[in-house]
């Protein structure tokens, strides 16, 4: 069998970048002139400036030029990151205050309203002549026991049915 010229991942060509990663914590390989240097942008801006030091007191000015370039521009990108990291911060704190605006004007609101409710209520305790009562229609009415109390039963006269005999009762047993 041929081996085939596809790579065995199957997902490195699938992944996507993702833009609102935070460039401030995260880890970069930078191919300086000296080798790789790993870290974070703030790491690297520190590693270069040491490099860029130690090339200036051993008398090398081009290297040293070179290590300040690379320090720079991871400098640059930490604080682009930075200002970025800001106003993203400023502006959900100006969403939260907003929010928090929203809420208070809705709990004054509510409060508002109780308060007439309840100025309503004292003063319909007040003078319970004054407040206008309710209009209930008979249709809305429920009649209950003690508004119509049963009607008495007649007494009747009780009359006697005469007692049947023996020999007027029909037998059983004459069919």
């Amino acid at each position: 069998m041929r081996p085939s010229n596809k790579s065995r991942s199957r997902n490195k060509g699938n992944r996507r970048q993702n833009n609102n990663t935070n460039i401030v914590n995260r880890v970069f390989d930078s191919a300086g002139p000296e080798g790789k240097v790993r870290g974070t942008p703030q790491q690297i801006v520190e590693k270069y400036s040491q490099l860029a030091r130690d090339a200036q007191l051993s008398g090398d000015r081009v290297a040293a030029e070179s290590f300040m370039q690379h320090a720079e521009h991871y400098s640059r990108m930490l604080a682009v990151a930075q200002a970025e990291q800001a106003a993203r911060q400023a502006e959900h704190a100006a969403r939260q205050a907003e929010q928090a605006e929203r809420h208070a004007e809705q709990q004054r609101q509510r409060n508002g309203q109780r308060a007439q409710q309840q100025q309503r209520q004292s003063a319909k305790a007040a003078d319970p002549a004054e407040a206008p009562q309710p209009e209930v229609s008979s249709a809305q009415l429920v009649e209950t026991p003690e508004n119509n109390p049963a009607p008495k039963r007649k007494s009747r006269p009780r009359t006697r049915k005469p007692a049947i005999t023996t020999e007027e009762a029909p037998s059983p047993m004459a069919e």
